[in-house]
């Protein structure tokens, strides 16, 4: 399954960039590298490295729960393996881009982390099943509630700053989930709005 493939690669890349700190500076995204040197491929390998063992735990486990479901659906609607893949790849892209453009200039700016693509696994999930419970911190809480709660933060934080958390990435990376979908299948669309309107917790 792709995303046993993903979780693997990235958590065997983030233990040698943890031990490698060239090989960490290669693959961090850092604007200048990619408008000045033309590369471009830190768009994506950004999301194949972490600031520690914490950040990677979380991705990954997120994307564990969440993506298996996603690439079984995207694999049933559309026939093949490699979509999920590439909406994978491209929300890697995708996320990052606003930050990118933004400090495009800025020698000062890192980022890295699989933050943005989860965010939109985690969203094009929640645009099927609205009312499933996602425990957060062990808490259950039906995912179109933590939806809310996950944007309406993440907006405000975005603005406030100075937690060294790209939330912008994570915003972006949710609305790349639910976009993606749709364009997929248009019909996610009703059916989403369906099942908002007849809750059953759980499911």
């Amino acid at each position: 399954m792709i995303t046993f493939v993903l979780i693997g690669v990235t958590a065997l890349v983030s233990w040698l960039a943890f031990k490698d700190r060239k090989l960490a500076d290669r693959l961090v995204l850092w604007p200048p590298a990619v408008d000045r040197h033309k590369q471009y491929d830190r768009l994506v390998t950004y999301g194949f490295i972490h600031a520690d063992f914490p950040h990677l735990l979380f991705n990954m486990i997120t994307l564990f729960f969440f993506g298996r479901l996603v690439e079984k659906l995207m694999t049933s609607i559309t026939g093949h393996w490699w979509v999920y893949l590439l909406f994978y790849l491209s929300a890697l892209v995708v996320s990052i881009l606003p930050s990118y453009l933004k400090n495009q200039k800025n020698p000062n700016y890192l980022s890295l982390g699989a933050s943005g693509a989860v965010s939109a696994v985690l969203f094009a999930f929640i645009l099927v099943s609205p009312w499933s419970l996602i425990f957060v911190f062990f808490i259950p809480a039906p995912a179109i509630l933590y939806a809310v709660f996950y944007v309406g933060y993440s907006i405000w934080m975005d603005k406030k700053g100075g937690d060294n958390v790209n939330h912008s990435a994570h915003l972006a990376g949710a609305a790349y989930g639910v976009m993606f979908m749709l364009l997929m299948e248009p019909g996610l669309l009703q059916h989403f709005l369906q099942a908002l309107m007849n809750p059953s917790f759980g499911r």
